[in-house]
């Protein structure tokens, strides 16, 4: 019997790896990508306009964190590259590994249908329905740009950060009323750029809570270079982080911001090398919340009205798959995705995997790399899942683990450890190889190629 064949759908960093680990295991695959070239969410000025670049982006993960395991970074890259770089290297890692062959470009995935029997049928932008008997889902979850609903117009032009990409396109900032709405961190770069005294008149930003802002060095090098080791207990590595966080940077309203009414770890780290500067040195002005929008201005929270040109979003995304009809197969209302073993495979549904669909601490970039090994592992009949009971059981404790300490958030339902994910991967690797042993190394999903054709 043959080993299944995948789709693989998106050629980002976490399809492209995905891909890759399929070759070393010599598991058949085709990668369908809307785009004319690789690289996703880095591709800048992508022509699926699905990229969130940024002219001046660098990545907030430092080149110690996001190099993948079998192919080293530039060893002349700076701390943290510029987002061109890293294309670069993405397109070195596909081209060193010979994956550009097996994808196919300006090929969108229209609809994935499941069998009842098992296996996928997947229509194309092409028109054509192909046979798949397993698929790997890695559309991204940084395309599908949320805007919150507030009272009221605006009547000049506003734009999600999706869509920034320098203070003068789409929208010339230039000497602008500019309002960015959002603490993360794609309104830290924006909002440091523009708050520059040659760009816009004046930079406002508006937040509904305080949070905590990272700073990108610890005595002159990159804080997330050496992390706490992962076997510690997680309640004491985040006290040892915010201890150090704050002793870094102090409290919040020292450079006028509004102070956190949570840890450092309490949300989903913002991390900026200059906007506290740009704060402290009256750069920016800082806004609560948006009451309603009022013409050419907005009225905030606290009764404050003020004139306002251009309104910059910077409130983040939904996550979103399009090709599936299937609801249980999507995020719910609530922005949650479908309840995932290892954040990978779904309970009952034994030939999906979702690949990179987390926001791990430190990076995405190399995420998928570690989850593709039990995707390998278990097509080729060397690793096997517990029972669905177990899975359940699972799902249930490592969501409390990686999400428990978070407030409830759209952008807290994805939220992972890395380093403590990649040791708890490796010791389920183990326990689902010799579970995979004692059912005579089976494969789990049968090729069924000869009867789709």
């Amino acid at each position: 019997m043959g080993l299944p064949r995948v789709c693989i759908i998106g050629a980002g960093c976490s399809g492209f790896t995905t891909a890759k680990r399929l070759k070393d295991h010599g598991i058949p695959f085709d990668v369908y990508e809307a785009s004319d070239n690789i690289g996703g969410n880095w591709y800048y000025n992508n022509p699926n306009g699905l990229s969130s670049c940024y002219q001046s982006l660098h990545i907030d993960t430092s080149k110690w964190r996001l190099a993948f395991e079998d192919y080293p970074v530039p060893a002349e890259w700076p701390d943290y590259p510029h987002h061109a770089q890293l294309l670069q290297y993405f397109h070195d890692y596909v081209d060193h590994f010979g994956l550009r062959e097996s994808i196919r470009f300006n090929t969108r995935v229209e609809k994935a249908q499941r069998r009842d029997g098992g296996g996928w049928d997947v229509t194309l932008s092409s028109g054509e329905t192909l046979f798949y008997d397993a698929l790997a889902v890695a559309n991204g979850h940084h395309w599908a740009a949320r805007i919150p609903d507030y009272p009221g117009t605006f009547d000049g032009p506003q734009l999600h950060s999706h869509h920034y990409r320098s203070p003068f396109e789409p929208v010339d900032c230039i000497g602008k009323r500019v309002l960015v709405v959002g603490m993360g961190n794609s309104a830290m770069d924006i909002a440091s750029e523009l708050s520059q005294r040659p760009m816009a008149q004046k930079l406002f930003v508006s937040t509904r809570r305080g949070v905590w802002i990272f700073p990108k060095y610890y005595r002159g090098q990159p804080l997330d270079k050496n992390p706490a080791p992962a076997w510690m207990p997680k309640g004491l590595r985040q006290w040892l982080g915010a201890r150090m966080v704050k002793n870094l940077v102090g409290k919040m309203s020292d450079y006028g911001l509004p102070e956190p009414e949570i840890g450092p770890f309490e949300s989903h780290g913002t991390v900026s090398g200059e906007f506290l500067l740009r704060a402290g040195s009256g750069d920016l002005t800082m806004k609560p919340g948006i009451e309603r929008l009022d013409g050419n201005g907005v009225v905030f929270t606290d009764g404050s009205r003020e004139e306002i040109d251009v309104i910059v979003w910077a409130t983040g995304y939904d996550i979103k798959f399009p090709f599936f009809d299937e609801p249980s197969f999507c995020a719910d209302e609530d922005n949650r995705p479908p309840a995932l073993f290892k954040r990978i495979m779904k309970p009952g549904v034994p030939d999906l995997f979702y690949m990179g669909l987390a926001q791990p601490l430190p990076t995405l970039v190399n995420f998928a790399e570690q989850q593709s090994k039990l995707v390998a592992a278990y097509l080729t009949g060397q690793y096997a899942p517990p029972s669905t009971a177990e899975m359940e059981r699972v799902i249930v404790a490592d969501e409390d683990y990686y999400t428990g300490h978070y407030y409830a958030a759209r952008r807290h339902t994805i939220q992972l450890d890395f380093d403590h994910y990649v040791r708890a991967l490796k010791k389920e690797l183990v326990k689902g190889a010799k579970r995979a042993a004692a059912q005579g190394n089976r494969l789990p999903v049968p090729s069924r190629q000869s009867e789709a054709a």
